[in-house]
């Protein structure tokens, strides 16, 4: 059975007036309209292609890349809202409909909404979902402290942003980690901090691990060092604003590279900034 939600490769069997029909190892065909072929596509031939059903219910393949991939979350905006739920623009012809079930609130048109992708399988129809934490669990967690992850940004909350971690799991940043502007939506890679006993699981946006955390982090002072004539007015009394606003990275992050640089006789402390020891050698 030819997969909807995701791309996948299927041969050219066909050409017929109305395109190129496709198939899959079990036979079933699919076609793919004449505005998507190209002349060089021609019978044999392997082609990528995503594959949904249209609003008279057949599957139908296009070589547009959508929005959101089956089971995957994203932000999308609501074009309109009718008598059988809101329509998202997820980047195809044909838009992709939340059923007022799935509905967490009462969309709006023209606002933007987090929403999971789904195959519902009595229709056998793509749709997608607001009420997104039913699709998430942190009972099974397949991801290990350290790991570097993917984040979509889910909301804010008291402590800092919840997470989506993986297409899987839920997570936190906490307010005082985050040194950039993040929004609502936001495809992040972060790092697993902290798995706790409950299951919930910290976020860092910056890479976690002593080793691996300095030496990017210490490469990256080194060169803005080098970049200056070998000395910063930088500080570890210097504000996270500053910090970030030149390194790209934490006032924590900075400190413990400013450490491991300065057991490494690689730099000076002074009490006005910090200065390249041996530049030549660095």
């Amino acid at each position: 059975m030819i997969e909807q939600g995701r791309n996948i490769d299927l041969k050219i069997v066909k050409r017929a007036t109305f395109g190129l029909f496709l198939a899959d190892e079990s036979g079933e065909e699919v076609l793919l309209h004449n505005k998507y072929c190209s002349e060089e596509m021609k019978p044999g031939d392997n082609i990528t292609v995503f594959v949904y059903r249209d609003s008279e219910g057949k599957k139908i393949a296009t070589t547009l890349t959508p929005k959101i991939f089956i089971n995957e979350f994203v932000l999308l905006k609501v074009t309109s809202v009718t008598g059988v739920g809101a329509f998202l623009d997820w980047g195809l012809e044909k838009e992709l409909m939340v059923p007022f079930r799935e509905q967490k609130q009462k969309m709006v048109e023209g606002r933007w909404y987090i929403v999971y992708l789904d195959l519902d399988k009595k229709t056998d129809r793509l749709y997608a979902s607001n009420r997104v934490e039913r699709f998430l669990q942190n009972e099974k967690i397949s991801v290990k402290e350290g790991e570097e992850v993917e984040l979509v940004v889910l909301h804010k909350t008291d402590l800092g942003y919840s997470v989506i971690i993986n297409h899987a799991h839920q997570g936190l940043i906490f307010e005082n980690e985050i040194f950039q502007e993040i929004r609502i939506g936001d495809r992040l890679s972060g790092y697993v901090k902290k798995i706790r006993e409950d299951q919930k699981i910290d976020i860092s946006l910056q890479p976690i691990g002593f080793r691996k955390f300095n030496d990017s982090n210490s490469e990256l002072i080194c060169n803005k060092l080098e970049e200056n004539d070998g000395f910063l007015a930088f500080t570890d009394k210097s504000s996270p604003e500053e910090i970030y606003s030149l390194f790209g990275i934490s006032k924590k992050a900075f400190k413990k590279s400013l450490g491991a640089l300065y057991k490494q006789r690689r730099i000076e402390i002074l009490p006005d900034g910090i200065k390249l020891k041996n530049m030549e050698e660095i």
